[in-house]
């Protein structure tokens, strides 16, 4: 956790130019600061936080009573995105993502739903002086909490099993694993759709689409 924290906060760092030779951890608590020697820079990453920041989106989204499509994102977004890649993608490929769509959506059943972020990473997080304030609400929709904390688990930014644990469930719970891979297939169809318009992104999506295959294939070797 703590090795993931800090290459984060090292790649900010070098994205803004900041050349960062020996991070030293200085506390690891709710957040982890590390000096960015030998530059006079300390960097607090978030670890537990963004956890506890989901719980209390949830509590004041429990009560929305406006309509929101159920899993709109999740199911009808890609299977649209889906028939738009129909002369982008090998059959082959394109089939692997169709089957494990409706895979998924036959297990996506009605279970209990509210309100929920739906883009529940940490780069939808702003830092206040009254605290994390959550935005970018373009995917929100009704859907079991279980989706928002899916893609609070995959997130790279931060240690996502212990953000889960903050918000008080369990990173391993089947549910929460059968969201994750929705989120990831969901990734994936996006990025591949980005693409089809920008060319020059090819090569992303595709390793996108090869690392999808390789996580879907499991230990086994074979696609589920």
């Amino acid at each position: 956790m703590n090795r993931e924290a800090v290459a984060v906060a090292v790649l900010v760092a070098e994205e803004h130019g900041i050349r960062v030779r020996e991070p030293v951890i200085l506390k690891d608590s709710y957040n982890l600061r590390v000096h960015l020697r030998p530059a006079p820079v300390v960097a607090r990453v978030p670890t537990v936080t963004a956890g506890r920041a989901l719980a209390e989106l949830h509590e004041a989204l429990r009560g929305f009573p406006g309509e929101l499509p159920r899993l709109g994102p999740v199911l009808d977004e890609p299977a649209h995105l889906l028939r738009l890649l129909a002369g982008s993608l090998e059959p082959s490929e394109l089939g692997l993502l169709r089957d494990e769509h409706a895979r998924l959506a036959s297990l996506l059943g009605e279970e209990p739903a509210q309100a929920v972020h739906g883009d529940a990473h940490p780069g939808n997080l702003l830092a206040t002086p009254g605290g994390l304030l959550w935005n970018d609400f373009e995917e929100t929709m009704t859907a079991p909490a279980g989706w928002d904390l899916a893609c609070l688990l995959r997130t790279g930014r931060l240690d996502g099993r212990e953000a889960v644990r903050a918000y008080g469930a369990d990173p391993d719970d089947p549910r929460l694993l059968l969201y994750a891979e929705a989120r990831a297939l969901q990734g994936t169809v996006w990025q591949l759709a980005k693409a089809v318009r920008f060319p020059d992104f090819a090569p992303t999506a595709r390793d996108a689409l090869a690392s999808w295959r390789r996580s879907a294939a499991g230990p086994s070797g074979a696609t589920r």
